[in-house]
């Protein structure tokens, strides 16, 4: 399954890469960091036949409904033949407990399938897996931050690290 995902990945690159046409999609912040799992910024309607080409089979969705204005994304999705899930986190407030444990259930009802999960830039997709990491897979802070990083966490990393210092209850 490994040797299939990493295909996916390969054909989606080689789908972008040899893309010339202004029309072509290009995914902001593509990034594959675990088997099964890819990370993205902001996606475009034209993104998704891509994205099904490649093998996705659900996109998970961090995004407010006030950030895509320009298209219905969960209609676009489904009507591309994958599964859309949204959890909207709204930036460093929507780093909860709670969240978390809502992100983590639509990770693991997700399980084999090839899923892309995504925000505007990966920031809040790496600050989420970062307190996954740490909160509910018992990672130390560094490791946590570390596996954050990968999955695209940047500007969302104090906010992360005042979590990780703090004790955790439901509502941090």
């Amino acid at each position: 399954m490994w040797r299939a995902c990493l295909c996916s990945v390969m054909l989606l690159a080689a789908n972008l890469a040899f893309a010339g046409s202004a029309a072509s999609p290009s995914i902001r912040n593509l990034s594959h960091p675990a088997p099964h799992r890819m990370a993205s910024g902001a996606l475009d309607a034209a993104d998704m036949p891509t994205l099904r080409q490649a093998g996705v089979k659900e996109i998970i969705s961090l995004r407010t409904p006030e950030e895509t204005p320009r298209f219905d994304e969960a209609k676009v999705v489904r009507s591309a033949g994958m599964t859309y899930r949204n959890l909207p986190i709204h930036g460093a407030k929507g780093l909860t407990r709670a969240n978390v444990e809502r992100f983590d259930a639509l990770l693991r009802q997700a399980g084999d399938k090839i899923t892309l999960v995504h925000c505007a830039s990966s920031n809040r997709v790496g600050a989420m897996i970062a307190l996954r990491a740490a909160w509910l897979q018992h990672k130390s802070p560094a490791e946590a931050l570390a596996e954050g990083q990968r999955w695209g966490l940047k500007s969302l990393a104090s906010a992360v690290r005042a979590r990780l210092n703090a004790p955790t209850t439901k509502e941090n």
